[in-house]
């Protein structure tokens, strides 16, 4: 979109810069929160290539570092409801600096850890808190407010960063597990933790009207909004939402299938697929980069359900990646784990992993209203990092008790299914009325 100098924003030179360029500052601010979920990606995807070696130095079990690794995802994603209304009462930029800085301290501090709790108030409370601040609340937030046009589009980009957090970071990060230690490593992720900050605070702004734009692909005839000033209580707004939401059916199904896309995603196959690796005796280097082959693929896969979900009814698709997923479970226990069967699981499930994510953020956005659409996803989020924190703890107890990991992936298998067959009903369009048309 190119910008006339009757609609040029105002402000500092950076603005000024890239509305002389022709791009419209909406992409700017969408490239920097993508880097940012992106480093905050690499806080919570490296933690796969790191149990080994935490079992190995302290002798912990797989069941111990699970639960610190379960309390982190919870609380992530408990964190989501009350980081919309954070975004909302401070902007973007403020929650997004605290939140990278909170990271960098959980991980670098984590090097001086020599007893479990230190696990799991580090890695467990600090940076599951901190990054909750960071997940998907952020980028929808990103995209309803510098965005009028192209909505599915961006939510799929934003979204596949944690598929890229794994791309860029997971090779690298074994590597460097393997030749200097986890320590070393650690220290290396709070270094993009610092140029991300740096990036934020440079580029970011809270909203178009602030540099005097509307959103990307808003009216060309209407004046740059006014942001809202905030109403209420802070922490009461969240709840408030979510009191009108636990009255809609529609809410309980994206919860759900939510719960199970976390579960089946980031509590199961980021944690646990690495040392499941391992029981097969394939190295951390080259699960790593099954991972990474695997977050490749998510990032096309994520960025094509965007595209499809701004042209497809959101229904159809979710019944279908779920259905997919949970084929893919089946059949990774089964597969042999040679190198062929590896690759063919990383392609079928990394085109899958994150693709839920928006036709569930079209779906809540068209059930609730953009005035609640954010605080309402961030309730919804939360449930998907339930789902992931009770995969995390639970695969790894599995692991511990049985000796095995196949019944937590057939398991997470199952509900795949379920969640499939939650959006049977619902999967055809209903004609669009006038309120339905003026929305």
């Amino acid at each position: 979109m190119t910008i006339t100098a009757a609609h040029a924003p105002s402000g500092d030179p950076i603005t000024r810069f890239f509305a002389r360029a022709g791009i419209h500052y909406a992409w700017v601010v969408a490239f920097v929160t993508f880097f940012a979920a992106l480093v905050a990606a690499g806080a919570i995807g490296s933690v796969g290539v790191m149990l080994l070696p935490l079992q190995m130095e302290f002798g912990w079990t797989q069941a111990e570092i699970s639960s610190a690794l379960g309390i982190r995802l919870a609380l992530l994603g408990l964190v989501a409801p009350f980081a919309a209304a954070l975004f909302i009462r401070f902007g973007l930029r403020p929650v997004m600096v605290a939140s990278l800085v909170l990271i960098a301290a959980g991980t670098g501090a984590s090097i001086y850890m020599t007893a479990l709790w230190h696990l799991v108030a580090l890695w467990g409370v600090v940076v599951g808190l901190a990054a909750g601040l960071t997940a998907l609340v952020m980028s929808a937030t990103v995209t309803t407010r510098w965005f009028d046009t192209h909505r599915g589009l961006v939510i799929g980009i934003l979204s596949a960063a944690t598929a890229m957090g794994q791309l860029v970071f997971l090779p690298f990060m074994a590597w460097l597990v393997q030749r200097d230690g986890w320590r070393t490593a650690s220290l290396a992720l709070c270094a993009f933790y610092a140029i991300a900050v740096v990036l934020v605070l440079l580029f970011i702004r809270n909203r178009p009207s602030d540099i005097g734009l509307r959103p990307m692909g808003a009216a060309t005839d209407a004046a740059p909004a006014a942001p809202p000033a905030p109403q209420g209580n802070l922490f009461l707004a969240p709840f408030e939402a979510l009191a009108v939401a636990v009255r809609k059916p529609i809410f309980w199904i994206l919860a759900g299938s939510f719960f199970v896309c976390g579960a089946s995603t980031n509590g199961l196959v980021q944690m646990h697929l690495i040392p499941m690796c391992g029981d097969y005796l394939i190295p951390a280097t080259a699960a790593a980069g099954t991972l990474a082959l695997m977050g490749g693929f998510n990032f096309v896969g994520t960025v094509a359900s965007g595209w499809l979900t701004d042209r497809f009814n959101p229904r159809i698709l979710l019944l279908i990646y779920y259905g997919l997923r949970g084929l893919s479970l089946f059949y990774l226990p089964i597969s042999g784990f040679d190198p062929t069967a590896l690759t063919i699981f990383a392609v079928f499930y990394g085109l899958d992993w994150i693709a839920t994510v928006p036709p569930t953020v079209k779906l809540t956005a068209d059930a609730f209203g953009p005035a609640r659409a954010t605080l309402v996803f961030g309730w919804i989020f939360a449930a998907h990092q339930l789902g992931a924190g009770f995969a995390a703890f639970s695969a790894g107890l599995i692991r511990t008790e049985l000796g095995s990991y196949a019944i937590a992936f057939q398991g997470a298998g199952i509900l795949c299914i379920v969640a499939a067959l939650a959006f049977v009903s619902g999967t055809r369009r209903r004609p669009a009325g006038p309120a339905t048309a003026a929305a």
